[in-house]
């Protein structure tokens, strides 16, 4: 399936709730005082979607690549930062929700490293170096597969 925008990814909608979570958890008392803890894994969180939509708004395939790399990266800053979290005393009452949230991490680290192997591996070089013309054959094909598609379900 081809997205045209990164806010249609499924990695992009995990990685903006996992985002959203982690906003939430640094609401909790437990964050109080602890300014510079919870301001870095709320960046590092936000980051992770940040570095997803940059590199699929960029147009080449290798910075989409880096950039998918560098959410990786962000995405391991925010799952040693729940580590951390989860030995310190004071966040014991919100030990399960670490967890959950650490789990959540891990499986967008996971679609990361996927997609970026699928990259690594294809010929196209991305928007940016397409022509009139293989745009044209591109969204010939697309046309094509969406009206096989359709043929296949009445079939059924």
């Amino acid at each position: 399936m081809t997205y045209e925008r990164f806010e249609d990814l499924p990695v992009w909608k995990a990685a903006i709730s996992l985002a959203e979570r982690i906003y939430a958890l640094t609401e909790r008392a437990p964050f109080k005082r602890k300014y510079s803890l919870r301001d870095q894994i709320e960046r590092a969180a936000l980051s992770v979607s940040n570095n997803i939509a940059e590199g699929f708004e960029r147009g080449t395939t290798q910075e989409l690549l880096t950039f998918l790399y560098i959410a990786r990266g962000s995405a391991g800053e925010v799952r040693s930062m729940l580590c951390f979290l989860e030995r310190l005393p004071a966040f014991e009452d919100l030990k399960s929700e670490i967890i959950n949230l650490k789990s959540e991490v891990e499986g967008i680290s996971r679609q990361l490293r996927a997609w970026a192997d699928s990259l690594q591996n294809t010929e196209i070089k991305g928007q940016r170096y397409l022509s009139e013309k293989d745009r044209s054959i591109s969204r010939h094909k697309k046309e094509k597969a969406e009206f096989l598609d359709m043929l296949k379900s009445y079939k059924k």
